[in-house]
Formats: structure tokens, sequence, C-alpha cells
């Protein structure tokens, strides 16, 4: 599944726990590794600096990266591939991956703190959206077990195709790590509601988690036929909401989720659902992006 992992950093407390992840993944599936770090001079100059930046400033910037990459060689005995880039750093990634034929990017995010700075923050959630590779997001500062620790990986659906993609990766993962699957879908009512001019009625309710419970047990059989241990659940709620709220009860250790991608992340339970969930999930999130398989 995993054969090149991607990591970005620059030497947060969030990249340094994506890389701890990203090390735990190459680990279990044998994976050669690649580290980047990514200076965006303009950005750092300013857009007011017409004469440009002398080469003393650029050395030093390339020096932090280099130290941001140290830091991530310092987590590990294996060798990993290690490079310095210069650009916007979305882009970067994003071609960076391309050229490397990336199984897997794993980046830290800041998260709910909605700050967007260097690799971490805004730039995660383009990557996300750009990438043809999957982008597994990890945030730091939370309480956490240590990154090698998968007991329980979430796999969200709602019975499309978006949400399908997702499955195979995240039953690939419990399969290394020996984890329950948990085979989630959330009702939204909310949504139903929008599109009728009264209160659904209890049969179209009852129909929807019908198809959700449908939904759900495929991915279950699915987990089975891996030799895993599997739990199936459909809720009524907000979609993001309810997947925080069960990942919390539960203690789920990853959520493997699909993605609209250019798309636009904007319906049903994908989407914008997902990045919400990125930047609000405790468990690391491994968001595969459709795109190429509606195409």
């Amino acid at each position: 599944m995993y054969d090149r992992i991607l990591v970005p950093t620059d030497g947060s407390d969030h990249a340094v726990r994506a890389a701890e992840h990203a090390l735990a993944l190459a680990r279990a599936f044998d994976a050669t590794v690649r580290v980047i770090g990514v200076v965006d001079i303009q950005s750092v100059a300013g857009p007011f600096n017409a004469g440009g930046v002398d080469d003393e400033f650029v050395d030093g910037l390339k020096s932090q990266a280099r130290e941001s990459i140290e830091a991530v060689e310092a987590l590990t005995d294996e060798r990993v591939e290690t490079d310095v880039l210069e650009g916007t750093p979305a882009k970067s990634i994003v071609d960076d991956a391309a050229d490397f034929d990336a199984d897997l990017i794993v980046m830290g995010t800041h998260g709910r703190t909605g700050i967007n700075r260097y690799v971490v923050g805004s730039v995660t959630e383009r990557v996300v959206r750009l990438a043809d590779a999957p982008v597994l997001t990890a945030r730091a500062g939370i309480e956490a077990g240590p990154a090698g620790d998968c007991d329980d990986v979430l796999i969200p659906t709602d019975g499309s195709d978006y949400a399908t993609v997702a499955v195979d990766h995240g039953i690939a993962i419990a399969d290394r790590f020996d984890a329950r699957v948990h085979a989630v879908s959330i009702v939204d009512v909310g949504d139903i509601a929008m599109r009728v001019d009264y209160t659904p009625p209890t049969e179209t309710l009852e129909r929807v988690r019908n198809e959700r419970s449908d939904a759900s047990e495929a991915v279950a059989e699915r987990a089975r036929e891996a030799g895993l241990d599997v739990r199936t659940e459909v809720r009524e709620g907000f979609p993001a909401a309810g997947l925080l709220e069960y990942a919390g009860e539960e203690g789920i250790d990853l959520i493997a989720m699909g993605t609209h991608g250019r798309t636009g992340l904007n319906r049903y339970l994908l989407g914008s659902t997902t990045e919400r969930i990125v930047r609000h999930a405790d468990a690391p999130v491994l968001a595969v992006n459709a795109r190429k398989r509606s195409n």
C-alpha cells in the first residue's frame, strides 16, 4: 500500500509529531521515507522587498530548513532521503510528491488554532485538496499515545464512491497494526430536511438509516475478510460533530476518509466534513483524494 512516504517539515511540534507517525507507518510497510523542507523566500522577504534578498539571508533560511530535517532524521536509525526546496510551500510539496511518486504524504497541522504559517495550517489543507497521494495529518499538543500505537481505526462512510476510496487504506493500516475497524455513518437529518419542504417523515429517515447501515456493513465485511475485528454504527446528527464525538468516545487512533479534492469540498459526508475533522480531530486523519477515481 505504501512504498514511498513524503514528510514535509518545518521543525514545529506539529511537524515532528507527524514525522513520528510517518516513521511508524514506514516501519509497518517497509517504506522509503523522504523528508523535505521548503524555503519560501518571497514570503519571508515580504512583498515590498523589490531589491530581493542577499545570499546570506537565503543561506540562513536553508540552514533552518536543514535543521528541521535533521530533527526528523534523529527520530530514526533508518536512512531517509532529504532535500531543501525553494518555492511556495503547498505547490512545492505537491510537485515533489509527484516527482517522488509518493504513495503517502504525512504533514503536521495546527488544527483548530487556525494558524497558517510555513508548512502547517492552511498549507496542509491546500495539500490535502491538491495532492493526488493520500495525505495523513497529525496535530501536536494533545494527549495521545506513541505514534506507533494504533488499536482503533475509524472509517466513516456515506455509501458514496468518495467514501469508498478510503476503505482500502483504512483496512490496510488496521491490518498492519492488528487494529479494530469502526465503520460508522452519520445520517445528516439537517441535510435531509433542506431537501424537502417539510419535516422528514419517519419512513424517509428510516430508509436513509437503512442505506447507511448497508454502507457501514459493506465496509465491515471487507474488514472481516482481512481477518479484522469490526464494529459498525449508524447515528443521526451533523457529520463532522458526530464523527468527532464517536472518535472521542471510542479512543480512535486513526481516521481514514475520502475527500473531493479540487472539485470543491462542500457536499455530503465528505468534502468540507473532512476539512473540519482534519482541523479538530485529536487522532491523525488520513484524507484520500477521490478526484482521480471520479475522472
